[in-house]
């Protein structure tokens, strides 16, 4: 395991410290290259974790999910998604919503994520946080690249890891 791997490691059991329900919720664009990363880590969870955890590919429109997730009554909640950051591609950061304002982070979706966790936060009770792992193409096209493609089998290992 990486360093940086182990440090989101430790920051993940650190924030689900407590969880007794979770949405993973993947945000991205299938045909933006490596903006799919969310959903494609949320792909790859699927059926590996308990019936305590809420799995959603949520796409561009996380706002879609809204009352799906606020139904769950999840105690923690956690958005994983494209951003650009300024990072090494593949390099991830966890971080709370709040510090959105401080990440000139680039996004494709319709409804920024910021007022979407906002909007959450008042819905629910729950924890909120973001996953973002800095991309390295978003241009039009499918696939991961490999760098991205081998970060999200990697935050799926950590994720495991996690026995949520």
């Amino acid at each position: 395991m990486s360093k940086r791997s182990y440090g989101i490691k430790k920051e993940l059991e650190k924030w689900l410290s407590g969880a007794e329900k979770i949405v993973v919720a993947g945000i991205g664009n299938s045909i933006r290259m490596d903006d799919y990363v969310g959903v494609k880590i949320v792909q790859d969870l699927r059926g590996k974790v308990s019936n305590n955890v809420l799995l959603i590919e949520c796409e561009t429109v996380p706002e879609n999910f809204l009352q799906q997730i606020v139904n769950f009554n999840p105690s923690h909640v956690l958005l994983i998604d494209a951003a650009v950051l300024g990072l090494k591609p593949g390099e991830s950061r966890l971080i709370n919503p709040e510090q959105l304002k401080n990440f000139p982070a680039y996004t494709t979706h319709m409804l920024p994520l910021r007022i979407f966790c906002e909007y959450l936060a008042k819905t629910t009770k729950a924890k909120i946080a973001l996953l973002l792992i800095e991309p390295k193409k978003t241009d039009f096209g499918e696939g991961l690249t490999p760098e991205i493609e081998a970060s999200a089998q990697n935050i799926v290992y950590v994720i495991l890891g996690l026995h949520i």
